[in-house]
């Protein structure tokens, strides 16, 4: 049996999915022709996911966000996400994929700190001593939350794909997670969402198959 390819299973799946990756790559190559195959490997997925060359301008990797996230990756460490609809969009994962966005102790230390419950979430994660890859689409409360906690050594973070949509607080909060020392993948301003960070961490997981 064939290997699932951009979630076709089928013959006419099949031919849908490879055209479309040849109209992705047609539109993007300039673009990418300085990234890795990886690298290429996960823009294309993201374009393909939106419908949107854009990305392949905004779409920022560390240098070593591949190689830390595939390691992750393939020693099955846990991924975490900001809300359900992200976890529920990765797929084929041999690892725990987590969300505490509606555990009743994120809930509770939202009330009493005054804080979203993303950002909160994030917390009750590092206290549960989370260790592996964080993936946030939507809420930058939550990655400004990541990178306080990464940094005051109170969270073990192997990468952090970083794309929450929106006009407050996305585009500074990205920025500010690329001048990091964290393995991330971003994209610039506030272009982002749920379909941007399933399809960067479902690519890496795609690689490593």
């Amino acid at each position: 049996m064939k290997p699932m390819f951009m979630g076709a299973s089928t013959k006419q799946g099949y031919e849908i999915a490879a055209k479309s990756r040849e109209i992705v790559r047609s539109l993007i190559d300039e673009k990418t022709r300085d990234l890795t195959p990886e690298e290429r490997s996960i823009v294309e997925r993201i374009v393909h996911s939106t419908a949107d060359p854009e990305y392949a301008d905004i779409t920022r990797m560390s240098s070593d966000f591949v190689e830390k996230g595939l390691e992750a990756i393939s020693e099955e460490k846990d991924i975490l996400t900001d809300i359900s609809m992200v976890k529920a969009g990765i797929n084929k994962y041999s690892g725990s994929v987590k969300c505490c966005i509606n555990d009743e102790r994120t809930i509770k230390l939202a009330k009493q700190q005054e804080i979203t419950r993303a950002a909160a979430a994030m917390e009750v994660a590092a206290s549960d001593d989370f260790d592996g890859v964080v993936v946030i689409g939507n809420a930058p409360t939550a990655l400004w939350k990541v990178i306080e906690l990464v940094e005051a050594g109170s969270m073990d973070v192997k990468a952090v794909v970083g794309v929450p949509v929106g006009f407050v607080g996305a585009a500074e909060s990205k920025k500010a997670l690329h001048e990091t020392s964290i393995p991330n993948l971003v994209t610039k301003g506030p272009k982002g969402g749920t379909p941007v960070a399933v399809a960067a961490v479902n690519s890496l997981i795609n690689i490593t198959r």
